[in-house]
C-alpha cells in the first residue's frame, strides 16, 4: 500500500485547519464599528484656559472629545457647551512630569510626594471642577505614570466612581497607567498617535494619516491633539474626508467598548 495519498491528505487537513484558524483570528482582531469601517477617536487636550481656541474645538464636526484642565478660567463654560453638543468631556488630569519642576505649581497637579489622602483629595477636587466629566486622561505625567503605587490609588478611585474611563496619554514609554487600569477593571485605552508634536500643517497631516493606517490595520486607533490653529484647520479638512477614506470617527467610550469586545473574543477563541 502506498502511504503517499494518506500523508498528502493529512497534510491537506492540517493546512485547512491552519487557514481556518488564521482567518478566525484575523476576524476577531478586527474590532471595527457596527458600520464595518475602521474607527478612530480624537481627543483635544489642554482646554479651559483660553476661550476662542476652545470655541473652535467645539465647532469641529463629529464626536471629538474635549479634555479640560481642572482650573482653567473657561473650563466650566466650555465643558457645559461641549456636553450640550454631545461631545465627550474629559478631565485632563495634571500629573508630575520628569524634570519639569515649574509644573508643580499648577493647581490640581498630582505629585509623588503626596500622601494617599492628599492624592485622593486633590483628585476629587479636580473631578468636581469639570462638569459632565465622563473620563480622564493624563496631562504631562511622565514621572507619575511610571509609579505603580500612585497609579493604583488613581485606578481604585476611578473604579469606585463606576462610570469613568481612563485614557493613557503615554507621555513616557515607561508608563504603567494602562496596565494598572486593566488590573483594576477600569475601562481604558492607550493613545496611539500624538497629532501635533510638530505643530505644522504637513506634519500634522502626516500624523493623521498614520492614525488612519493604524485604524485600518487594527480596527481602531486613538489620536490626541491640541487647540493649535494648524491642528484645528487640518482636522476640519480631514474629518470631512473620512467617509471617502473609509474610516469612521467614533466617541472614545465606543472605541473602548469595541476594544474590550475584541479582547473578550480573543479570550473566548483561545480558551480550550
Amino acid at each position: 500500500m502506498n502511504p503517499r495519498p494518506a500523508i498528502l491528505q493529512l497534510c491537506l487537513a492540517v493546512w485547512l485547519v491552519f487557514i481556518s484558524t488564521a482567518a478566525a483570528a484575523d476576524s476577531l482582531s478586527r474590532n471595527v464599528p457596527a458600520t464595518g469601517l475602521p474607527g478612530i477617536a480624537l481627543i483635544i487636550d489642554d482646554l479651559g484656559h483660553q476661550h476662542e481656541p476652545g470655541e473652535r474645538v467645539l465647532r469641529l464636526p463629529g464626536p471629538v472629545a474635549c479634555a479640560f484642565l481642572p482650573y482653567g478660567t473657561f473650563t466650566g463654560t466650555l465643558a457645559r457647551q461641549a456636553h450640550l453638543q454631545n461631545k465627550e468631556v474629559l478631565l485632563h488630569l495634571p500629573m508630575q512630569a520628569d524634570g519639569y519642576e515649574r509644573a508643580l505649581d499648577e493647581k490640581g497637579v498630582l505629585t509623588l510626594d503626596m500622601t494617599r489622602q492628599e492624592f485622593l483629595s486633590t483628585l476629587q477636587h479636580d473631578l468636581d471642577a469639570v462638569p459632565y466629566v465622563s473620563g480622564l486622561n493624563n496631562h504631562m505625567g511622565s514621572l507619575l505614570t511610571r509609579h505603580p503605587g500612585d497609579m493604583a490609588w488613581l485606578m481604585q478611585s476611578i473604579r469606585e466612581r463606576g462610570s469613568l474611563f481612563f485614557v493613557d496619554s503615554r507621555t513616557t514609554d515607561g508608563t504603567v497607567a494602562g496596565r494598572l487600569a486593566r488590573e483594576y477593571g477600569v475601562p481604558g485605552v492607550d493613545r496611539n498617535v500624538f497629532l501635533d508634536n510638530e505643530p505644522e500643517p504637513e506634519a500634522i497631516r502626516k500624523q493623521f494619516r498614520r492614525l488612519l493606517d493604524i485604524a485600518r490595520k487594527q480596527g481602531t486607533a486613538l489620536g490626541i491633539g491640541h487647540p493649535h490653529a494648524a491642528t484645528l484647520q487640518v482636522l476640519r479638512e480631514e474629518i470631512g474626508n473620512l467617509e471617502i477614506q473609509g474610516v469612521e470617527l467614533i466617541p472614545v467610550a465606543r472605541l473602548i467598548a469595541l476594544q474590550n469586545r475584541r479582547n473578550e473574543s480573543w479570550h473566548a477563541f483561545l480558551s480550550p
